[in-house]
Parts: structure tokens; C-alpha cells; sequence
């Protein structure tokens, strides 16, 4: 007489992805990463504003940003974060290991799921530090040039901190969707990259209908959050990110599906 097969409940599937999680070096590197090129980035982008500041125009010194300066860092930290949430997926199509997850955890979705919450704990975590430090850091910087910064408790700082790291786990779950779709790590970075770099690189060639995409396009709208000094272009941040998020949301959407449909 067979035995009933075991379910597994999603609480163990989190638990498996976990420690998978734990176990893939390179997932571990690229947080590791995302830290010592970011903060590098954050660094080496302060340390010429002293020069800067000092030539500036009086608009300029007007529109001066310390906070915004400082986080110009998830520019290169994008695509790494970016790099961790599809090497989550495509990692175990590349080694095989999707068929021993599937066969553990036989409700894909449920699978999916677990991918999604794990890579957005870790990349929230990650992310949130790494604009936590390279705030602190940049306003040392320009504090030890002489020239005006800004602390945690000054007005609009805190919501751009928090903005920068909540957009970079948006990045994440982007790059993990894209995974899902692609199931091949070079399709779904290069997806990326044209999504972050080159439609923004772009946008201004764009047709007049198409503009409005830009207000929640990632390195466009979505991280004016980032900023302290209102930018006359989009004058409400957080709808521009909650719009980005929403895109992020349909491509985890079309992920499931595909996920859950095709065969591995």
C-alpha cells in the first residue's frame, strides 16, 4: 500500500529556500559586493563636491542636495542587487537543481513565493544598509571639505533614505521576475540593464506618449524619492516609485504564470 504523499506547507519551503539561500557562495558575494563597491562609489563621488560646491552659481548652491548626492550610489548598486535576485533563480536552471526543488516542493507558486519573500528580505536588509552607510559616509565627506550636509533628523532626509533601499529591493524583485521569465542568467541581465540603463539613457527619444512611462521608470521618476530638494518634474516621488513597484508587480505576475505552466 503506497504512502500519501507529504504536502509541504509553505513554512518549510521558505525554510528550504533559506537555506539554499545560505549554502550558494555566489549569492553570498554579491551582497558582499553590492557593500564594498557601493560604498567605494559613495566615496569616490564625494570627494571632488568640496571643488565643486565652491564654483557653484548661487541657483546651484539653491538646488544643493547633500542627501541626494550621497545616495548617487545606487547607480552601480542596482545591477548588483539586480545580479543577486536573478542568480536566485537562474542558479538552480544552470546546475539542475530546479528539478530537485520541484519535486520537493511540487506547488511551483508556493515555490516562487518562498524565492520572492526570501530575496526580498535579504535585499531590503541589504539595500536599506548600504544607503544607511553611504549617507553617513558621504555627509562625513563633505563636512570634512567644509561644505553644507545634512544628518538624519533634518527634514525629508530619513523618507529618501528609506526611499533609496525600497527602491533597490523593488530592483531586486524585478531582477528575480525576469529570472523566472528568461531562466537563463545572461537574457535576464541583459533585460535588466536595458530596463535600468538604456530606456533611461534614452527616454528623451521616446514619443510624446510614451513620456509618461518615464515618471515611473527605474533611474527616472521612481528615485526622485532619493532627492531632498522638490524637482519641478516630479513633484510627487512616492507615486512615481509606487508606480515603478506596480510594474514590478505585473512582471512578478507574468512570472508566476510562466513559472507555473511551462515545463522546467
Amino acid at each position: 500500500m503506497s504512502r500519501p504523499a507529504t504536502r509541504v506547507g509553505f513554512g518549510h519551503a521558505l525554510r528550504a529556500e533559506w537555506v539554499k539561500l545560505r549554502s550558494l557562495r555566489s549569492t553570498w558575494y554579491t551582497p558582499a559586493c553590492l557593500f564594498a563597491v557601493g560604498i567605494g562609489i559613495a566615496f569616490l563621488s564625494m570627494s571632488a563636491v568640496g571643488a565643486e560646491h565652491g564654483g557653484a552659481s548661487a541657483a546651484q548652491r539653491l538646488a544643493w542636495d547633500p542627501t541626494e548626492r550621497s545616495l548617487t550610489t545606487y547607480v552601480v548598486a542596482q545591477l548588483i542587487i539586480g545580479v543577486f535576485g536573478v542568480l536566485v533563480v537562474t542558479s538552480e536552471y544552470a546546475t539542475g537543481l530546479v528539478r530537485t526543488s520541484l519535486a520537493a516542493t511540487p506547488r511551483r507558486s508556493r515555490l516562487l513565493a518562498a524565492k520572492v519573500l526570501v530575496v526580498t528580505a535579504v535585499a531590503a536588509v541589504a539595500g536599506q544598509s548600504l544607503m544607511v552607510t553611504a549617507f553617513l559616509l558621504g555627509q562625513a565627506v563633505l563636512a570634512g571639505q567644509g561644505v553644507p550636509h545634512a544628518g538624519l533628523g533634518d527634514p525629508g532626509v530619513l523618507p529618501a533614505v528609506a526611499g533609496g533601499g525600497l527602491y533597490l529591493a523593488a530592483i531586486a524583485l524585478l531582477a528575480i521576475g525576469l529570472g523566472a521569465i528568461t531562466r537563463a542568467t545572461a537574457g535576464a541581465l541583459a533585460t535588466l540593464v536595458g530596463i535600468v540603463f538604456l530606456v533611461p539613457a534614452l527616454s528623451g527619444l521616446f514619443p510624446s506618449w510614451l513620456q509618461g512611462l518615464v515618471d515611473f521608470w527605474p533611474g527616472k521618476g521612481a528615485v526622485a524619492v532619493l532627492a531632498t530638494v522638490p524637482d519641478p518634474a516630479y513633484p510627487h516621488p512616492w507615486l512615481n516609485l509606487g508606480g515603478m513597484c506596480l510594474g514590478v508587480a505585473a512582471v512578478l505576475a507574468v512570472a508566476f504564470v510562466v513559472f507555473g505552466r511551462r515545463d522546467v
